[in-house]
């Protein structure tokens, strides 16, 4: 059921090229042509996902991307600007591909021309290692947005790997639910729904279940390993999370710092204000990395914080939906003057999805020191004393990324002043299986250093 009617400003504004709030477009999907090996592609006709309204399964050469942008089975647009210019990634893995959706009563998700959320993408190599990998898509991308950070990588070790739309997306995907939190709150049921289901097609394809299930996301995705870490430890083996949202009631939060720089930004730009660039600082931004806050500002700043307080506190801008684009501090019902502490009824939406650092299986945490969407200060820096307090330490590694910001596309943008964070977070999932599988323990938490000079750090990232 629909909340709210979004406003079309709400959805012009996700057109953004690069950002984590981009929205999908509609992919067509060519008859797959594959070949005949020893076991390629067995037992296709017996997969079934379980609760599935609709599904869809292909016999392919190559589960990669270099395979799925030629026979469509992908969408290049949904994973845009979360590598690095010169990443590097395998090819060549055949396999089963199931693409579908669940049961559900929004209709945001535009891909296949179904129109229809809930949507998932399945891929089982042919050369399975008995293992699973399962995903929340970032932002407000969908299912095709980890198949070149995740899936390329995970599929050519031999992971069978699933990712969700999580339910919503786009621009819209606050008028998902009948209460203020609901939209997020489906995020957490849908990668449940989908784990579940995946394990099941795992048997059928190939006559057992996953000797080991993984979480791996980021952004929105790494919130949702926390989340199932926290809530729903007995379907995972361990996970990591890569600069996961800290949604919770307290402050700090991203309706916290988010109006800090919508009111303070402005007058830093125009003339370089200190008093405005110390109030950025003290909401949590770092000190270095003022060099990004301009496209920060235009692209992410403000739409986040308006599509966001929406979902959570649909009532400040009254009839409003998703307030008023890049208004100054002063207007009406401006976001730029949101004041989290005199909402109450946005902290019990929050408290409904909230994080409490209980994580009850393995996990390694990474986060960017300068990122600025996510500042580490408020996030990450904030969620690893939560699982002290919890007492879940032990379970937990937690490692800050010196120069790292949150998505490796800006280092196509800004060259070595940020680093990419995606070699790292690949060398923590191995770590993290190396001390499920084998008993070897992570390093112990750290502040990783940037790598000399000429060394190459879009492929490459030491955890010691």
């Amino acid at each position: 059921m629909s909340r709210t009617t979004a406003a079309a400003a709400a959805t012009a504004a996700i057109a953004l090229g690069l950002s984590l709030l981009a929205a999908p477009a509609a992919i067509s999907v060519e008859p797959a042509v594959a070949s005949a090996g020893p076991g390629h592609c067995a037992r296709e006709a017996r997969i079934d996902v379980p609760r599935a309204e609709v599904q869809e399964t292909a016999c392919l050469d190559d589960l990669t991307t270099a395979g799925t942008q030629r026979t469509g089975h992908t969408d290049p647009a949904d994973w845009s600007g979360l590598h690095a210019p010169g990443t590097r990634n395998p090819s060549g893995v055949p396999g089963i591909q199931v693409d579908g959706y669940f049961p559900d009563t929004s209709t945001s998700n535009t891909h296949h021309g179904w129109n229809h959320d809930s949507q998932f993408v399945i891929r089982l190599p042919d050369d399975w290692n008995g293992r699973l990998v399962v995903s929340g898509a970032p932002g407000t991308r969908t299912q095709y947005a980890g198949d070149y950070i995740f899936s390329d990588w995970l599929v050519a070790r031999g992971y069978a790997y699933a990712m969700t739309d999580k339910g919503n997306n786009g621009g819209s995907f606050h008028a998902d639910g009948d209460q203020p939190g609901d939209a997020v709150a489906e995020w957490n049921r849908r990668v449940t729904q989908l784990t579940r289901a995946t394990r099941a097609v795992l048997r059928q394809r190939y006559g057992r279940e996953p000797r080991r299930t993984y979480a791996f996301g980021i952004s929105n995705g790494g919130y949702l390993v926390r989340w199932q870490l926290e809530n729903r430890p007995g379907l995972y083996d361990g996970g990591v999370d890569w600069e996961g949202t800290l949604y919770r009631a307290q402050p700090p939060n991203l309706l916290t710092y988010l109006p800090e720089a919508l009111t303070h930004y402005p007058a830093y730009a125009a003339t370089g204000d200190e008093s405005a660039r110390k109030a950025m600082i003290a909401a949590g931004f770092h000190p270095r990395s003022e060099f990004t806050w301009e496209y920060h500002y235009s692209v992410y700043w403000d739409l986040t914080q308006r599509l966001y307080r929406e979902e959570f506190d649909p009532s400040y801008d009254g009839e409003l939906v998703a307030g008023v684009p890049f208004c100054q501090s002063g207007t009406p019902r401006c976001d730029a003057d949101y004041d989290y502490a005199e909402r109450p009824g946005a902290r019990r939406a929050m408290a409904e999805v909230a994080l409490t650092g209980d994580v009850r299986r393995p996990m390694l945490t990474l986060h960017g020191t300068l990122d600025a969407l996510l500042p580490i200060r408020t996030d990450s820096d904030v969620y690893r004393p939560m699982v002290r307090r919890a007492g879940r330490a032990g379970l937990h590694r937690y490692y800050r990324i010196r120069g790292g910001t949150h998505v490796d596309g800006l280092h196509g943008t800004f060259g070595d002043r940020v680093r990419p964070l995606l070699p790292c977070a690949r060398r923590a999932f191995q770590r993290l299986t190396a001390w499920v599988e084998d008993g070897r323990r992570p390093p112990a938490d750290a502040t990783v250093p940037r790598p000399p000079a000429g060394t190459d750090q879009v492929n490459r990232c030491s955890l010691r």
